[in-house]
């Protein structure tokens, strides 16, 4: 007899143990996909932003969309590295890295928002996390 097909095949899959990334080493693909997240998810907030002020509905329309194609290409991307790195490291770490580049590219660079110290130091705080979940 046959076992499952489909979907409840892939559910019940395992990780492959070979194909998981080894602790020191971040190979370049899973490095391109962290990138990739980072970058989309940094686009689809700044879409957002500028839905907020958009003068009438068609603009509206048109960056919400923008922002929801680059939502679930985020999503596509971390779906991606959970296949390399297990999810109690990728999520912190891509959202993290998503909070310092919504924070510093898109509202102090594009909207030139103000960023007070304490944001700031809300940052490096960040960072710091970002550094001890990835090396645990």
């Amino acid at each position: 007899m046959r076992g499952p097909t489909g979907v409840w095949a892939m559910l019940r899959l395992r990780l492959d143990p070979a194909a998981a990334v080894q602790p020191g080493t971040v190979p370049a693909f899973v490095a391109a996909l962290l990138i990739a997240s980072t970058f989309f998810n940094i686009v689809a907030n700044a879409a957002f932003k500028v839905a907020a002020y958009s003068p009438n509905w068609r603009s509206f329309l048109t960056w919400q969309v923008v922002g929801n194609l680059a939502g679930f290409i985020t999503v596509l991307t971390l779906t991606g590295l959970l296949r390399f790195i297990p999810l109690a490291i990728a999520y912190p770490v891509t959202t993290g890295l998503a909070v310092i580049g919504v924070q510093v590219a898109a509202a102090a660079l594009l909207f030139h928002e103000p960023i007070s110290s304490i944001q700031w130091l809300g940052t490096l705080v960040i960072v710091g996390g970002i550094i001890l979940v990835s090396r645990t």
